[in-house]
């Protein structure tokens, strides 16, 4: 087998004996999860994650649907068990939650529009996959990143589009955010980053979504002079779900054509697909 195929099957099959094991366990107690230490299932959660990430984005959606369809099969087969609910809601929390630094919405899309389809999960929570599953796929990597105007401290307007660089560092801030202030420090201190920006390789646009423009206008003399500073003065971002921002901060990296290469990453993944 080549390399790819071994990831492919990997991929594929990373959950098969763990979850046919699993059918019918009853776990004693809370420090394990179908019968294995509980940090052990966790790890390979990550691990899982990590290979997912290394795949082409159709490959890893198609895996973590895959994933999606194994996790209501044993659901299906055992119902007084406990590790679909557990075993999900830590992928989730990995794959999903604003805080992970392996986050990816682009493929928990796949797994989202999966778990959707499962008709015994309430109602409820069906819709929410689904609801998941349609803003997830909003600015998709690969996909033409979506327009949007947005004014300077003047009152200028500018468009996304209108941004002519061969990088893009498109960032969600607020200000007083405090990890924003860690980012908007790392971005600025990097060697080459200026040099980049005033040749034009590299431009930042550093943007706030929400409605305290006083409080946005107190926040300047931290931004760098170099970046465009600016806010969505119609609220379109939010308003008309231009962009899944779910927090603050969000990081973005589009090339020169204002195609998506990253989505809602830590700052050091994006740097470490930065060339400056």
């Amino acid at each position: 087998m080549s390399d790819e195929q071994k990831m492919d099957y990997l991929s594929e099959h990373f959950w098969d004996t763990f979850l046919r094991n699993a059918e019918g366990c009853a776990d004693s107690d809370s420090t394990t999860l179908g019968n294995v230490p509980r940090e052990e299932v966790e790890q390979a959660v990550a691990n899982y994650i990590a290979l997912l990430l290394s795949q082409p984005l159709a490959k890893a959606q198609s895996n973590a649907a895959s994933f999606a369809k194994a996790l209501t099969g044993l659901e299906q087969a055992d119902t007084s068990g406990t590790v679909f609910e557990q075993l999900s809601a830590l992928f989730e929390r990995y794959i999903y939650d604003p805080n992970s630094p392996v986050r990816d919405e682009d493929i928990y899309a796949g797994y989202a529009g999966e778990m959707a389809l499962f008709l015994d999960l309430p109602v409820a929570k069906r819709a929410s996959y689904l609801e998941d599953a349609r803003l997830s796929s909003l600015n998709v990597r690969g996909s033409k990143a979506t327009d949007f105007s947005f004014c300077d401290r003047s009152g200028r307007s500018y468009t996304l589009y209108g941004i002519t660089a061969e990088r893009t560092i498109l960032f969600f801030s607020n200000p007083g955010c405090t990890a924003c202030k860690e980012i908007i420090e790392t971005l600025n201190s990097l060697n080459g980053m200026a040099e980049s920006i005033a040749a034009g390789e590299i431009a930042v646009l550093n943007i706030y979504i929400d409605e305290d423009i006083h409080g946005w206008l107190d926040y300047m003399p931290i931004y760098p002079k170099s970046w465009y500073n600016g806010y969505d003065s119609e609220h379109m971002v939010r308003g008309d779900e231009l962009y899944n921002v779910r927090a603050i901060p969000s990081l973005y990296l589009l090339d020169e054509n204002k195609t998506v290469l990253l989505k809602d990453v830590p700052v050091e993944r994006l740097i470490n697909n930065l060339t400056i």
